[in-house]
């Protein structure tokens, strides 16, 4: 008989804790009969023991199968693919490439839910699709940058205008400021310096602008 090597790779949450013998897993059975009962023990890989920068440099397909698990997004899984890719390159290995294939089909919507695969023979067609997404999420990513770039400047510019106009008018009516007053007007938010700037109006003193105001009793 060829040789066996019974494989179990185990990807849930929480660490495994049966038996790796099969026989401390069966009900002990009667008298005499403990010689008959199958002894087997099995390799057990379990998934959380890799931490990522342990499975990286692996060049094998449990490895890969894992960091393809772990992965969440679309750049991550391509580079696994483009290792499958290179590893499987036999003829041979046909077979394997495809079942990588189908079992991405059927596991990338939870990974990726933007890439679609109604149908897929081979690895190159997962990269291809992940080549694109990846373009299609650095361009939306770009594009939400800049525009968060724009609205944060907007806001910052707002605010320092603000700012100055307040500095401008406390300067006019009560003279310079010293140092600890422009570190407080700084450190203002923007609801702080439009109470500020009405208090002005009716000041007599710089710092009747910074009295705080009560809290209602409720």
């Amino acid at each position: 008989m060829p040789p066996v090597l019974p494989l179990v790779l185990y990807n849930g949450q929480f660490r495994w804790t049966a038996k790796t013998e099969v026989a401390d897993l069966i009900v002990p059975p009667p008298a005499g009969l403990e010689r008959y009962q199958p002894r087997l023990q099995y390799l057990l890989l379990e998934e959380n023991r890799y931490p990522p920068e342990t499975l990286a440099p692996l060049h094998n397909l449990a490895a890969a199968l894992f960091q393809l698990e772990s992965s969440r997004g679309p750049e991550e899984l391509q580079a696994v693919v483009e290792h499958l890719i290179d590893w499987l390159q036999a003829p041979e290995q046909a077979s394997l490439r495809r079942a990588f294939a189908v079992w991405l089909r059927d596991v990338l919507p939870a990974r990726v839910p933007e890439v679609r695969i109604a149908t897929v023979l081979e690895l190159s067609e997962v990269r291809n699709m992940l080549a694109e997404r990846v373009i299609e999420w650095t361009r939306e990513w770009e594009q939400a940058s800049r525009k968060k770039g724009r609205e944060e400047g907007r806001e910052e510019g707002l605010k320092e205008g603000e700012l100055l106009l307040l500095q401008r008018l406390l300067t006019l009516k009560f003279g310079p400021l010293d140092e600890a007053t422009q570190a407080r007007l700084a450190a203002a938010d923007d609801d702080t310096l439009l109470i500020w700037g009405e208090r002005v109006l009716t000041a007599g003193r710089l710092a009747e602008v910074f009295v705080e105001t009560p809290t209602p009793l409720s």
